[in-house]
């Protein structure tokens, strides 16, 4: 980090955009959990109580697993603790690591972009079909995965923006000569 303590204002904002929507991706993904959660003792006492099995429990239960699956994955690639993102770049020796940084960002950011588009593409191909007993878009399957490629995407840009400004925070890219 640069010898002046005071970041940037326009980091500062990007901050707080980014902490404001891993809140917000973290409350829902919660949500989703401690749902699902109820929703699968209903499901049990449905089936052993009232011998009257509730069958839109699996297909909700379908949608929030994807839920959970997707924001937390791109949450882990905000916070840096998505294993398969910084592995490889903590197993290399530190004059090699700022480069595979930089190339991490740029690969999570076309990656990022990629989910985002297919993921539009798919959500909407899938959106005038209807998911049976629950009667819900098809669409809502693949909106996790596009949003999860919109956060990637923007995630990856503000770690590289921090990468080239120098106030990236990030422990693997430490010089440590």
């Amino acid at each position: 980090m640069p010898d002046n303590k005071t970041q940037p204002t326009f980091i500062t904002k990007i901050d707080i955009f980014f902490d404001i929507t891993v809140r917000i991706c973290i409350f829902l993904a919660s949500v989703s959990l401690v749902s699902m959660t109820v929703f699968y003792v209903w499901l049990v006492y449905g089936r052993y109580v009232l011998n009257d099995t509730p069958t839109w429990v699996e297909q909700v239960s379908l949608l929030l697993v994807m839920v959970i699956t997707f924001l937390g994955a791109a949450v882990g690639v905000h916070q840096h603790s998505h294993l398969s993102v910084v592995v490889f770049r903590n197993a290399v020796p530190s004059p090699i690591r700022n480069f595979f940084v930089l190339i991490t960002d740029l690969l999570m950011i076309g990656f990022g972009g990629m989910m985002f588009w297919y993921g539009i593409q798919l959500t909407l191909f899938k959106w005038n079909t209807l998911i049976p007993l629950i009667q819900v878009s098809e669409g809502f399957r693949s909106l996790p995965l596009t949003i999860c490629g919109a956060l990637l995407f923007l995630f990856s840009i503000g770690h590289l923006i921090r990468l080239l400004t120098g106030w990236d925070e990030r422990q693997d890219n430490i010089d440590e000569s």
